[in-house]
């Protein structure tokens, strides 16, 4: 007796572009009330837990210094996370090529994994100095891991019976790479690419709050010096709209480059 597989019912809501905007939005909002409504149901005082509103009007007592502290952290995280691209992905290449590099390599890039990044940080000031290089080598070793990683899970993914069909035409290496092993790897790599972006804004804070003049990790450790909550909530809020339009240009440009993957699902 066989059994049939029954496909998820698609509905609006799970085919609409619009509903793919329209959803996120409300979730926002959702939890946007639900700070708002706690700071108003228990009374919470806004050196504590400032409302959205007072984070809203300390955003527009200086501006100015916020997007000037947000470009300097934005600059971090894009330099790195591109650093880790240009890295990581040879790497995964060249150790998927291979099941010796392959055992060789994973302990050590679990072990770099595994080190605590606070700890780096002020190491990477020692030995770099107080400029932007140790910011972006910091955001660098948040994403690499998760590059790598996919990257080379990705280069796996490939069906065996494809590649067969593919050297029995004659196909050579550079053919079978770009035209078979690097399409089936593609969704599986930026799916790492999705997950260092968000790594990569949470590099380029912990960056900044040692060693650091400027940034919105040196607003935030400043304020929380001075006990303006506000001010810190103001740059936290900057930092998580950063890092929502960070994945959502990479998910645009995945469903740019990729369509045919987003047809599968």
């Amino acid at each position: 007796m066989t059994t049939r597989r029954t496909m998820p019912k698609r509905t609006w809501l799970t085919d609409s572009p619009v509903a793919a905007v329209v959803l996120p939005i409300i979730g926002l909002a959702a939890a946007i009330g639900l700070w708002w409504g706690a700071t108003v149901a228990f009374s919470i005082q806004p050196y504590l837990l400032p409302s959205p509103w007072d984070v809203v009007v300390k955003f527009f007592e200086q501006p100015g210094y916020l997007l000037q502290e947000t470009g300097t952290s934005l600059l971090e995280t894009i330099e790195g996370f591109l650093l880790a691209i240009v890295i990581g992905v040879p790497i995964a290449l060249v150790i998927v090529r291979s099941v010796i590099l392959e055992r060789l390599a994973y302990p050590l890039l679990l072990m770099v994994n595994s080190i605590p990044k606070v700890a780096i940080a002020p190491l990477l000031v020692i030995w770099m100095g107080f400029g932007q290089w140790p910011k972006v080598v910091m955001v660098l070793l948040m994403c690499f891991f998760p590059i790598v990683i996919s990257t080379a899970q990705g280069m796996k993914s490939t069906p065996t019976e494809l590649v067969e069909l593919m050297r029995s035409l004659n196909a050579s290496r550079a053919q079978e790479f770009f035209k078979l092993r690097l399409r089936y790897a593609m969704p599986q790599i930026f799916t790492g690419f999705k997950v260092a972006i968000s790594l990569a804004v949470i590099g380029s804070v912990i960056s900044e709050f040692v060693g650091a003049t400027k940034g919105l990790g040196y607003v935030i450790q400043q304020s929380g010096a001075s006990a303006d909550t506000t001010l810190a909530f103001a740059a936290i809020t900057l930092l998580s709209v950063m890092s929502i339009a960070l994945f959502y240009a990479l998910v645009l440009l995945e469903h740019w480059l990729l369509p045919w993957a987003q047809e599968k699902r």
